[in-house]
């Protein structure tokens, strides 16, 4: 598909056929050529076509293809007017990326730190179908599905302030349990305080570059300091309510009054009977997900604690932010010249809003939103700050992640006969995993260069590098 360069970072997808708006990608001429771009292009252009689209059709520099939107898009729709699109949010419901500072530096842990990694990786579930200590009742279920990270909180797994520092407090108001498969509730139950499969992970690492010292300081940076990452979402619970509420729309496809480029948009009018339900069940797993990266804060913090036999004062391990990857929300957006309610679909594209935005705590109203991009096994991780320019440009949003470009079948056939564990270890990096094939697929080779990913919404304005994580220590599902 024929894109029209718009500036260094930026190519639009012009209006063809049936979409109501065009395209736009954020890449760089590298991540353009090839051919490996037309199947998640034709995914931006499909998603143009969905009624109600303001702006544009967006896939930020990490775009591959996904299941109906490609992973990497953001796009907004009317509330009144528009749809929503479990396509759009993805199966893996509010999967984010939590970040914690510390109080320790490198030389402190690196005695301990083959010790510290083999507590995480036996103390933390992980892998398909994994189950944590948490065996909840149906009733505290619901108060989860609820309440999100608030109801960990409230079990003393964290601390207030963990709150302030977690996107919307940890909580998405519009939940209604009652609406939830019992199917669902089942698969959630045993789950809580899970890590998963794929790529998700517990990640220790070090700062080792500041971009902005100012932002940096606000954000409690300091080079050398070691840091702790989590990267997980909603867990079956969530898969499930996506499976649920797809398989509906999909039912129903039929009786729309548009025809569907693509079966996997399959979608309702926001304001409709089964977009308002699709809209509060996602908020349950949302809060489900928030919940489970908040309980998982607070084992790693024990583990901490335990492994380099230190008290909570010592380690200072506090949470810097968790930020959302795979959700939709209601939000309040210029759009022509006038605000307007919409609903932003961020599916592998995470929210970068401005300083001074009404949503975020003191500390940082005057920096912007922090935003974290992990990279892979091996690979670099960033810190970044919300923009101003996101706000015009991608009803503030910007990447998630550095993006496959192998898919795991040909990651697992490109890795053969290589080692990837003493590579990895190698290039300084311990790790631990569970899954059979888990090496293989999320090698380093399986994604783009997550520095180049990084650069291009850097240059075009819509995050701002603050920081640069190196990794020591991987626990992956």
């Amino acid at each position: 598909m024929e894109l029209k360069q718009v500036d260094t970072y930026q190519w639009e997808l012009p209006k063809s056929g049936n979409m109501q708006v065009p395209g736009l990608v954020f890449a760089d001429t590298d991540m353009i050529a090839g051919g490996q771009q037309n199947e998640p292009l034709k995914q931006v252009a499909n998603v143009a076509t969905l009624p109600g689209i303001v702006k544009a059709s967006m896939a930020m520099p990490d775009m591959h293809w996904g299941y109906g939107f490609p992973i990497g898009g953001v796009a907004a729709f009317d509330w009144d007017n528009g749809v929503i699109s479990p396509g759009g949010v993805g199966y893996d419901i509010n999967c984010g990326v939590r970040l914690a500072v510390t109080a320790l530096l490198e030389k402190d842990v690196r005695a301990r730190l083959e010790n510290l990694v083999n507590a995480l990786y036996q103390e933390i579930p992980s892998g398909v179908g994994s189950t944590g200590p948490l065996k909840l009742s149906l009733k505290e279920e619901k108060k989860v599905l609820e309440q999100g990270s608030r109801w960990a909180i409230q079990q003393g797994f964290g601390v207030g302030d963990d709150l302030e520092h977690t996107e919307d407090h940890g909580c998405m108001p519009d939940a209604d349990p009652d609406i939830i498969s019992k199917r669902a509730l089942d698969r959630g139950r045993k789950q809580l305080g899970t890590l998963g499969s794929g790529n998700h992970f517990v990640e220790v690492g070090v700062v080792d570059k500041i971009y902005d010292p100012d932002i940096g300081k606000t954000f409690g940076l300091t080079k050398g300091q070691v840091t702790l990452m989590l990267h997980t979402g909603s867990r079956g619970f969530g898969y499930q309510v996506c499976d649920d509420f797809l398989a509906n729309m999909v039912k129903h496809a039929h009786k729309l009054d548009f025809e569907l480029p693509d079966r996997q948009l399959a979608c309702a009018m926001i304001d409709s009977a089964a977009g308002r339900r699709y809209y509060r069940a996602m908020s349950c797993a949302a809060n489900f997900a928030w919940a489970n990266r908040q309980v998982l804060l607070h084992r790693c913090r024990e583990i901490f604690m335990g492994v380099m036999d230190l008290g909570p004062r010592d380690l200072g391990m506090n949470l810097l932010y968790d930020v959302s990857h795979n959700i939709a929300k209601k939000e309040r957006h210029m759009v022509d010249g006038r605000e307007r309610l919409v609903c932003v679909h961020r599916k592998g594209a995470t929210r970068a809003f401005p300083p001074h935005h009404e949503s975020l705590i003191e500390p940082y109203r005057k920096t912007g939103q922090p935003i974290l991009i992990p990279g892979d096994m091996g690979t670099a991780s960033y810190i970044l700050a919300g923009t101003q320019a996101a706000m015009q440009l991608t009803f503030g949003s910007t990447c998630h992640g550095a993006g496959r470009v192998l898919s795991r079948k040909a990651a697992k056939k490109q890795s053969r006969g290589r080692s990837i564990q003493r590579e990895l270890e190698d290039s300084g990096t311990l790790v631990r995993w569970t899954g059979k094939h888990t090496l293989a697929e999320e090698m380093p080779d399986a994604y783009k260069d997550i520095s180049q990913v990084v650069n291009v919404v850097h240059g075009a304005g819509i995050s701002k590098k603050v920081a640069r994580l190196r990794p020591i220590a991987v626990v992956k599902g």
